[in-house]
């Protein structure tokens, strides 16, 4: 099969081009021929060592754009980037190539749903985010920081502050929502729609186009098989990850200073001062590389994921149990897919420290870390979200896809 990824950069500056770069690989080993499409260079080294084809429009993302007037219109729409993917789809075989859209939001625009419904193939979209149907990207309300049940550019949508710039980009995002919708129409573009997990289904589906067929794709992690932990009971608990408020970090701290233990913070952020401010107890670790990030999770008595927006897949949720490590996380967020209750993790109920802290001396408790240490490691070595097994079910629904026309 040929399959085009399209993404904005042709390098990985997130997670979104890392799974689109990881799947060509993994599709390229397997016999096929992907083929990248993207707005921004340069190419990443991973693709020219594989000899993948990658096309790029030789742009910038928006926000490096040095005209904010500029970049406004090319992100509602990229009308360059329609012309070159135009010609790309153009050249690709009919009967064997399929369209898989990874991202479009910081370069591309949805312009590019004029080239995909020309070229009549089929295309899949993989829901990273939710900038397809959501304005600010995450159907959450940054002001108030909570889940967002507004109907998208509803007058109520359009009438609430919710976006975590101002409402000047509120504004311009509704707009290029609008034509998202309704002028370029890039969800009726799509054939097919992936989402990681039944909880991200049960959000996107009410917003599907009619007869938008979902598919569940699991992201590929890459975790090295190190077996079980000596002593699961060993360890801190801590957080990694970006300090934002979207993230639950303040609920976290405040938990553990109810719960009586020292939070443990891995990571960077706009709010790491006031954090440390607040919570002088707290143990802030910084930005650790992929080496560290592996090790601060191996040793780890469990990780905390207070996460107070939905999420896409968290991999770092995955990483952790595949590390043996258990998770606490909220319930109502994406990562309680990846979390059985009391089998690898435990779930506290979202936004309540106090309940949050319940769940911490719980995890305190040296037989539960152990027993939750084992279940995390057995649990995900039983399925794991290994590139391979990714890229089969990538090879299924694509061939459903050619299969249909």
């Amino acid at each position: 099969m040929r399959i085009v990824l399209v993404v904005d950069t042709a390098f990985v500056n997130g997670g979104q081009a890392k799974v689109a770069f990881d799947s060509a690989l993994g599709l390229k080993a397997l016999g096929h021929e992907p083929v990248v499409f993207a707005a921004v260079g340069p190419v990443g080294e991973e693709l020219q060592d594989a000899g993948i084809p990658v096309h790029v429009v030789g742009q910038d993302l928006l926000l490096k754009d040095g005209s904010t007037l500029r970049a406004a219109w090319r992100g509602i729409h990229n009308a360059e980037a329609a012309k070159a993917l135009g010609a790309l789809l153009a050249g690709q075989p009919r009967g064997e190539t399929v369209i898989h859209v990874h991202g479009w939001a910081k370069a591309l625009s949805s312009s590019i749903a004029i080239p995909i419904r020309n070229s009549g193939l089929p295309a899949i979209h993989t829901m990273h985010e939710y900038f397809l149907l959501c304005p600010n990207g995450g159907f959450y309300n940054y002001i108030q920081h909570r889940h967002c049940a507004l109907k998208p550019l509803s007058m109520a949508c359009l009438t609430t502050p919710c976006d975590s710039r101002s409402n000047l980009h509120k504004a311009w995002r509704s707009v290029r929502t609008g034509f998202v919708k309704h002028v370029h129409r890039l969800p009726a573009a799509m054939t097919d729609m992936a989402y990681f997990h039944a909880y991200q289904r049960d959000v996107i589906a009410p917003h599907m186009p009619p007869g938008a067929r979902l598919h569940e794709i699991a992201n590929p992690i890459d975790a090295e098989d190190l077996g079980p932990k000596a002593d699961g009971a060993n360890g801190e608990i801590l957080y990694l990850g970006r300090l934002s408020t979207e993230k639950g970090i303040f609920i976290f701290a405040e938990a553990a200073r109810l719960a009586g233990i020292t939070p443990v913070f891995v990571g960077d952020g706009p709010l790491a001062g006031e954090l440390r401010s607040r919570y002088p107890e707290a143990r802030m670790v910084g930005w650790q590389d992929a080496a560290g990030v592996r090790q601060k999770l191996r040793e780890a008595r469990a990780l905390v994921f207070p996460s107070i927006w939905h999420e896409g897949q968290p991999l770092t949720v995955l990483e952790s149990l595949a590390l043996g490590t258990p998770v606490i996380t909220s319930d109502a967020c994406a990562a309680r897919d990846s979390v059985v209750d009391g089998e690898n993790g435990l779930w506290f109920r979202q936004s309540d420290p106090a309940d949050m802290a319940r769940a911490l001396r719980v995890m305190s408790d040296d037989g539960t870390a152990r027993r939750l240490s084992a279940g995390a490691y057995q649990r995900y070595w039983a399925a794991p979200c290994s590139l391979e097994r990714h890229c089969r079910r990538l090879e299924e629904v694509y061939s459903g896809m050619l299969a249909r026309g």
